[in-house]
């Protein structure tokens, strides 16, 4: 994991590499059971090299602990690793340059649960599996069964925190889908949707 979070830092695949402070490699438990995905680092993130130690951040750990986990328990990454100028979405040559990162890192890892937090990072991995995700707010808080890489996971795509922020109507929906996650988490999921 250290010499793929190296590789990370000195990554120069595509253009986002020549605005970065730093890249943002992703953090937190090597053996977790529960794995965040993310969109792209913003500016707090590309200045300490963490994910989520922004606003979005700060509402991700109260939401953790909503769903009965802590920070050092999880591993939180992002489809892309380095800040997009001026915060705006990853294209997709971006993500297509970074995602051999982000299934390296989830071999690696090899969680039970994926958590996908935002319509880049739920689009990406259903995707691996042959789904579409058309919006997230039809995707959200429902649980898929997939194999990507090898790996069987189950996955619960849900809203970026920002979005939460920038429109605190979206918070109970957050809510919901982290109780659903401590609800998985305890065995006690219902409408378990299976693809293969």
């Amino acid at each position: 994991m250290r010499e793929l979070e190296e590789e990370i830092r000195r990554c120069t695949k595509c253009p986002l590499h020549r605005h970065r402070a730093k890249a943002v490699p992703g953090e937190g438990d090597p053996n977790a059971k529960v794995f965040f995905i993310g969109e792209a680092p913003g500016r707090n993130e590309d200045l300490e090299g963490r994910p989520f130690v922004g606003a979005a951040g700060k509402l991700l750990n109260r939401l953790l602990e909503l769903a009965g986990l802590s920070r050092s328990a999880v591993f939180i990454t992002n489809v892309v690793k380095c800040r997009p100028p001026g915060n705006r979405d990853p294209r997709p040559e971006e993500i297509e340059a970074c995602a051999p990162y982000l299934d390296r890192q989830l071999a690696a890892v090899r969680p039970d649960i994926v958590v996908t937090l935002g319509r880049h990072s739920t689009a990406y991995l259903l995707g691996r599996a042959g789904m579409q995700a058309s919006s997230i707010m039809k995707t959200r808080g429902r649980i898929y069964r997939i194999e990507v890489g090898g790996l069987e996971v189950e996955v619960l795509p849900t809203l970026h925190p920002a979005a939460a922020l920038y429109n605190p109507r979206l918070l109970p929906l957050l809510e919901s889908d982290f109780s659903l996650l401590r609800s998985l988490l305890r065995g006690r999921a219902e409408g378990l949707e299976r693809f293969f």
